[in-house]
């Protein structure tokens, strides 16, 4: 082994996926905003462990001193989807992108491995400033649905267990499951619509909720206390009876009661 100081060595590949995990996070709520649906469900990001560096090197016989450029996942990031379509519109935003270089695409989806594992792996080069300038590193991004994330989390951790020399019963079982999974995710883009529009309705009906009782609230700031307490006690009522049409009305009417009051202090002001 050599004698670097690896804690100063994994400092890039910390900030790479400090950094990265923040730009794919931003990118999920700028089109959530655009289209009302982002294709990143989340994004998780690690920096491999020193032994498994150590043992990735060995196992690939890459010297220590070429570990920059011989292993490429030192620095990781995961982008979990809903639906296995996603996962090719995510790759795509990606190859857009002019603040990295992706190097190499390995689409275990459509070549899936023995194992059963699948996934979209790329590798980019990722440039990092740091406090001595600017610094490239490799980073390893996978794109996974979830169904593909859970079975792909359970084998990495059997086959470490095991040194990946799982026994064949298990090897036969874990096969089973990743195929279970895969039909998992065909049965979900078959409904994809029915989903979506399901989430949208939760989504646009939490958000009714939300701004309601916000203004609500709000109306005691307007000295508007007996409205208050009325707009309340209508708001208990159709959550009771989980009215959401009702909820719209009411909404409507404590948005004008807000807007009135404000207008007497600020002409220019309304919702």
């Amino acid at each position: 082994m050599d004698g670097r100081d690896w804690g100063t060595f994994l400092l890039p590949y910390e900030q790479a996926v400090e950094e990265l995990k923040v730009k794919f996070k931003t990118m999920r709520a700028e089109l959530k905003k655009r289209e009302e649906y982002a294709p990143i469900e989340f994004v998780t990001g690690r920096v491999k462990k020193i032994s498994s560096i150590l043992e990735k090197s060995r196992r690939l016989n890459v010297p220590l001193d070429q570990v920059e450029t011989g292993i490429e996942d030192i620095a990781g990031i995961r982008i979990m989807c809903q639906f296995v379509d996603d996962i090719r519109r995510v790759a795509e935003y990606i190859r857009g992108r002019k603040d990295l270089t992706v190097l190499i695409e390995k689409d275990y989806i459509t070549n899936f491995k023995e194992s059963g594992y699948r996934s979209f792996h790329m590798i980019i080069e990722y440039p990092v400033q740091t406090a001595l300038g600017q610094k490239k590193v490799l980073a390893e991004i996978q794109i996974r649905t979830l169904a593909m994330n859970f079975w792909a989390t359970i084998e990495h951790s059997l086959s470490y267990k095991y040194r990946e020399s799982l026994p064949d019963d298990m090897r036969a079982r874990l096969k089973k499951t990743a195929e279970a999974a895969f039909v998992l995710d065909n049965e979900m883009s078959a409904i994809r619509l029915q989903i979506l529009e399901a989430q949208k309705e939760f989504e646009d009906d939490s958000n009714i909720v939300s701004k309601t009782l916000s203004i609500i609230h709000q109306l005691y700031f307007y000295h508007l206390v007996n409205e208050a307490i009325e707009a309340q006690k209508r708001f208990n009522d159709c959550w009771e009876r989980h009215d959401m049409e009702a909820l719209k009305d009411l909404l409507d009417d404590v948005k004008a009661l807000l807007n009135s009051a404000r207008k007497g202090e600020n002409p220019d002001e309304q919702l």
